[in-house]
């Protein structure tokens, strides 16, 4: 086996789960889709959060030093995905209907759709070139209900919608973090997806 290989497909074999991060800023509610938060160390609790610097809710975590990250279960519907993860909170409301709860940072809760969130409060940020990890205190946590928290495998097979190839599309590509197709013979090496900002790396021709 070639140590040059690096196969992509890999790295979903690692077991992640699915969460809202909330911020707010100049009493403005954002929230982005993450699926990497890691408990670090228990005494003291602290957490480790990457956001993806194209995300709105990355410069406002920066700037604030404060979030929520709602665990999300199996019974979260696709369309909180694209509420959450399709649009950019800089240009979009993400709480058109108002906020159903606050956490006592002040920070949007989900209850409707969460098992439990935790507060953060930042301590150290790392710059990882295209996106940006936090390490951070848990000021409060909340368990919300019993209910199964949702996994990466699980929004891949029972959540995200299958795409399907157009009958005129002789070529494309398909991302695999959210459908996006992309169309044309050649995926330039730089492509960014323009729905959840993943790259060229996870994206595989449509069949």
């Amino acid at each position: 086996m070639s140590e040059n290989i690096i196969d992509s497909k890999a790295m979903f074999k690692i077991g992640y789960g699915l969460y809202v991060l909330t911020t707010r800023e100049d009493l403005k509610d954002n929230g982005c889709i993450i699926n990497t938060a890691i408990q670090l160390t228990s005494n003291p609790l602290r957490v480790a959060v990457t956001v993806n610097k194209q995300n709105y809710s990355h410069w406002v975590l920066m700037r604030t030093g404060k979030c929520n990250v709602n665990c999300l279960t199996e019974a979260t519907p696709f369309s909180e995905f694209t509420r959450f993860g399709f649009a950019s909170g800089s240009d979009t409301n993400k709480f058109p209907q108002g906020v159903p709860m606050r956490s006592a940072n002040g920070i949007a809760v989900l209850p409707q759709y969460s098992n439990a969130f935790f507060s953060l409060a930042v301590e150290q940020y790392i710059d990882l070139d295209s996106h940006g990890m936090f390490i951070c205190t848990v000021t409060e946590a909340k368990v919300l209900s019993g209910e199964e928290t949702m996994t990466y495998s699980y929004y891949h097979k029972n959540v995200k919608p299958k795409p399907e190839k157009k009958a005129d599309t002789p070529k494309g590509y398909v991302c695999k973090i959210c459908g996006y197709v992309y169309e044309g013979e050649t995926l330039p090496e730089d492509f960014v997806c323009p729905l959840c900002k993943h790259g060229a790396s996870d994206f595989e021709p449509l069949s």
